[in-house]
């Protein structure tokens, strides 16, 4: 089992570091609810299929992440307060490439 650290700052502008498990198939944004770092029912709301925007986030380390999928790249273009970094939570998963990866949670739209 291999678990690597992450920093992600909230919408209150906290940054919180933590430690997030690769061998569960997680993504971002469902460690960000299972950290309860946004409130209950703003963040996944989808449920992680690229339809929403709600667990957009901009990327702040150099971490290499995954290609932006078509579907990823469309909901974007349609969301509030995308900027060059942003990417959608729940089309990151959380592998071992993963480490030193730091986010700050886009404002709730």
């Amino acid at each position: 089992m291999e678990d690597v650290n992450i920093k992600i700052t909230d919408r209150d502008g906290v940054t919180h570091e933590i430690v997030a498990p690769t061998d569960m198939a997680m993504n971002l944004m469902e460690v960000v609810r299972s950290y309860e770092l946004a409130p209950e029912g703003t963040i996944g709301v989808c449920g992680g299929m690229a339809m929403c925007a709600s667990c957009q986030c901009y990327v702040l380390s150099e971490t290499p992440l995954p290609e932006m999928s078509d579907d990823e790249e469309a909901m974007l273009s349609e969301a509030f307060d995308v900027q060059e970094n942003s990417r959608l939570g729940c089309q990151i998963q959380i592998t071992p490439e993963m480490e030193g990866l730091e986010v700050e949670l886009a404002p709730e739209s």
